[in-house]
């Protein structure tokens, strides 16, 4: 039998002889490489897995950003508690809330609300009016941006990077970074910013942005086809066949020594592969066809519906997680200045419209359904990762998802009052189901101080402008 087995996989594999399946265990093809799913076979003989210990690897970090901020943010929409609710700690109400689609999942939510983002303010005259061309680069560096439309761009590290370079060098992919909207504009875009500050919120170094993917297709191939070249794998496509048609055979041997636990689980995991592949291969179908798109400069890969793209980007994300082929990803869901429409959302307001509403209540509300409609895809991934199992815990109990803007009052181009909140258990390390509601004045930075802390980097003592961590446990309760 022709075996592909890596070398992580012992002789024979057999799982009742107490030998050990390697968690770095890989099914190659002809132009793919399909990692395993955590198997039970994972676990050294003797050992008995169980709840959060089961394994002792980092927690899974996504951090999404949204632009424009949030309807909430604006001063009449905030007395409506469009985005963060009326009431501090575990007692609030969702209800008027852009938040409302998070109600099933409020045990893994926390709310931080009344933090500010002054690094994407302008600090001299001549940086006035650039707040969009800025902002993104601020979200997760919580540096201000050097104003230059050449190569010398400056900001900082960001957060997910400097996790990535702590806790994912020993994946096969450090990190990943997703868009959804075109970002590859070269040079400047507007008020002497380069292109590349709004272009990603990733950042290496405080000079090395790193570039996002928008097309599923080519997250799809870097997860599961970097067993071949870009030839091989483009010709693995044009026959028609799956990626898993490669590996049959390995297939079935690896199953031959599982344990009906583990081959359940083999099956599910590989069928949600197939089945992703089988739909960015029909968008691209579609796409090809000559109809006319929505998104006529967008590469065939990428659905002409926001939701439909989403989804399949939190599937890449879920399936990887899976794998542990990566442990970080970064997403961006809009682009500033951005004017989508978003038909399924309920309004056919376009995005940047939208988000400069003139304060008026009704144009405002408006904008809160395009906030509830972007929120309204978070469950979504949350299903999935509660879904994957390692042991007796799920991918969600051991995720932190950042969501939030660097943005407040998009009509006003401010930075305070911006929004922000945390899903997922992160490992037992998030209170949840709580809405901090932090002093007047207190930056973003000291949030994502304490989110640093909470994924094991206890030594950082700064980030950004923080001044101090920004407590996100609930207060003790008198009596």
């Amino acid at each position: 039998m022709n075996k592909r087995f890596t070398e992580e996989i012992s002789e024979n594999m057999k799982f009742i002889t107490g030998k050990q399946i390697g968690r770095r265990t890989f099914l190659r093809g002809v132009g793919s490489t399909v990692a395993l799913p955590f198997l039970d076979a994972m676990v050294p003989a003797g050992r008995v897995l169980s709840g959060s210990q089961a394994l002792a690897d980092p927690t899974r970090l996504i951090a999404i950003e949204i632009v424009h901020g949030a309807a909430g943010s604006n001063e009449w929409g905030a007395t409506q508690d469009l985005w963060s609710p009326a009431e501090a700690g575990r007692e609030f109400d969702l209800t008027p809330s852009s938040l409302l689609p998070l109600e099933d999942y409020r045990e893994y939510l926390t709310i931080i609300s009344n933090t500010d983002v002054r690094q994407a303010e302008a600090s001299k005259p001549k940086e006035i009016g650039g707040d969009h061309f800025r902002s993104s680069a601020v979200f997760l560096t919580q540096a201000h941006p050097k104003q230059t439309e050449s190569s010398d761009v400056y900001v900082g590290a960001s957060l997910d990077q400097i996790y990535a370079t702590r806790f994912g060098q020993d994946t096969p992919i450090p990190s990943m970074q997703l868009c959804i909207e075109n970002v590859d504009q070269a040079g400047g875009c507007a008020y002497g910013y380069a292109c590349v500050y709004t272009d990603t919120i990733s950042w290496g170094s405080a000079s090395g942005p790193l570039p996002m993917i928008r097309d599923p297709r080519i997250a799809f191939d870097r997860l599961f086809g970097a067993g071949g070249s870009p030839e091989a794998r483009a010709a693995r496509r044009r026959t028609s066949h799956s990626i898993l048609d490669w590996i049959t055979e390995d297939i079935a041997d690896l199953k031959r020594t599982l344990g009906p636990n583990d081959q359940i689980r083999l099956d599910r995991y590989l069928e949600n592969v197939r089945e992703l592949e089988r739909r960015i291969e029909g968008v691209e179908v579609k796409n090809r066809s000559g109809e006319v798109r929505e998104l006529p400069e967008a590469p065939a890969g990428v659905p002409d519906s926001f939701s439909e793209h989403v989804r399949l980007m939190f599937d890449l994300q879920a399936l990887a997680f899976a794998s542990d082929m990566t442990r970080v990803f970064s997403l961006k869901l809009g682009r500033d200045a951005s004017s989508r429409v978003y038909p399924e959302s309920g309004t056919d307001t376009p995005f940047h419209p939208g988000s400069h509403h003139g304060g008026r209540e009704e144009a405002v509300l408006d904008f809160a359904t395009i906030n509830k409609y972007h929120v309204g895809m978070l469950p979504y991934l949350m299903d999935k990762l509660s879904e994957v199992y390692e042991g007796d815990t799920h991918l969600l109990d051991k995720t932190m998802i950042i969501y939030g803007s660097p943005m407040a009052d998009g009509n006003l181009h401010n930075h305070r009052r911006c929004p922000l909140i945390t899903l997922g258990g992160a490992n037992g390390q998030l209170d949840n189901n709580l809405h901090v509601m932090a002093p007047d004045g207190t930056p973003m930075a000291n949030a994502m101080l304490t989110l640093m802390h909470k994924l094991g980097m206890d030594d950082v003592e700064g980030f950004g402008d923080s001044t101090g961590e920004l407590s996100l446990t609930a207060p003790m309760s008198k009596g």
